[in-house]
């Protein structure tokens, strides 16, 4: 197919990192972003078990980021795949794709994050290694894999070759990748700026023929983790730049076309106040409805393991009763009673998600939970 690059913007050649930025124009929108950052960080930092809570956001991080990419899969599947990883029918081959490429987000990510733990730097290794663990199954195998690009790529319309973005060209792409990690390193703009204008620089460049959506948005928890604007790895945004995608794309391509870094500053920071504050209010949503489940759970139940069957049910909201059973440390006759009890309530606690049949065991879903978190 002949390609149309009448209207396409080319990369910003000489324009990274920008000389000037108008620090007017945003520091009222900084403000606002680092304090709603810092909200929701220190009320994760106070929970007692903060996993519970975190959980459901990584997931729906997952789920969304593929999302953006054209990759379609439910918090449910994912959950569901979860919950029946040990089954013997439950491998690759055997899951739809956009659920196994969906996963492989989630490894990429949570890989990455104890690289950064154990003291490895955001440079060329790691970002490749990211790239390799995210396209190691499905349609990105056949997309080189953990490796940069030998051959222009392009943004655009595939089915009419109309071409809307130019990224560097790969024999000039070393360059644009040192450039960017050196930024990373040595810039002495604050850390939110930092994360941004890479950000957009990572998606300019477009390093990969596949992932690079993925792979930048990843990008952005860890810079902000590596930089200490965080205190943990667990603040995803994806779910705001979906919602505003058409904004999100119009801004990187105008920092590329006119130049306009202080608009897509002044769109990241929006998003990361949005994105804390609707994090913060996810967070409180669960925290109220795990208090709630501690008496529920009690008199439903009348066991004394109460408290340990809801942990896991918070962390596995769909499940079998095996894995239940595993995660508490719970023999499995009290865990089948303890489902029994919740299916026979009347507050609709629990639902069927997946039938027993043949060797394969019955998922349940823990429903209140997941009325939060499926987007």
């Amino acid at each position: 197919m002949k390609l149309n690059l009448e209207n396409a913007v080319h990369y910003h050649e000489g324009a990274f990192p920008p000389e000037f930025l108008d620090y007017a124009s945003i520091v009222q929108a900084l403000v606002e972003a680092s304090s709603a950052l810092s909200r929701y960080d220190q009320e994760l930092n106070l929970l007692h078990n903060r996993e519970l809570f975190l959980v459901p956001l990584r997931n729906q991080e997952a789920v969304v980021s593929s999302r953006m990419e054209g990759t379609i899969s439910t918090v449910d599947e994912i959950l569901e795949y979860d919950s029946a990883k040990n089954d013997d029918d439950a491998n690759d081959e055997s899951v739809r794709s956009e659920i196994v490429e969906t996963i492989l987000y989630r490894r990429a990510l949570k890989y990455a994050q104890e690289e950064i733990s154990d003291g490895r730097a955001i440079r060329h290794p790691l970002i490749r290694s990211m790239h390799q663990m995210l396209l190691s199954f499905g349609r990105g195998a056949s997309k080189n894999p953990g490796q940069y690009k030998t051959e222009q790529n392009y943004i655009g319309d595939e089915r009419s070759g109309n071409i809307s973005y130019v990224p560097i060209s790969p024999e000039k792409l070393p360059e644009g990748m040192d450039r960017l990690l050196h930024y990373l390193g040595e810039t002495e703009h604050t850390d939110l700026i930092r994360t941004a204008l890479a950000h957009v620089e990572f998606e300019a460049l477009h390093p990969f023929k596949d992932g690079n959506g993925r792979i930048g948005r990843m990008l952005i928890t860890l810079m902000l983790w590596s930089a200490g604007s965080i205190s943990s790895p667990h603040f995803y945004i994806s779910r705001y730049m979906e919602e505003h995608k058409a904004a999100y794309i119009a801004r990187m391509r105008a920092v590329s076309e006119a130049n306009d870094w202080t608009g897509w500053l002044h769109f990241f920071l929006e998003a990361v106040r949005e994105q804390s504050n609707y994090n913060l209010s996810v967070m409180n949503q669960i925290r109220e409805l795990y208090e709630q489940m501690k008496i529920i759970f009690s008199d439903v139940t009348g066991s004394k393991h109460a408290i340990s069957l809801l942990d896991a049910v918070f962390t596995y909201p769909v499940y079998r009763n095996q894995q239940i059973s595993k995660v508490a440390k719970i023999p499995p006759a009290t865990v089948n009673r303890f489902t029994n009890a919740l299916l026979k309530s009347e507050r609709n606690l629990l639902k069927v998600a997946r039938p027993a049949a043949g060797r394969r065991p019955a998922i349940y879903s823990f429903e209140p939970l997941l009325e939060i978190i499926r987007i």
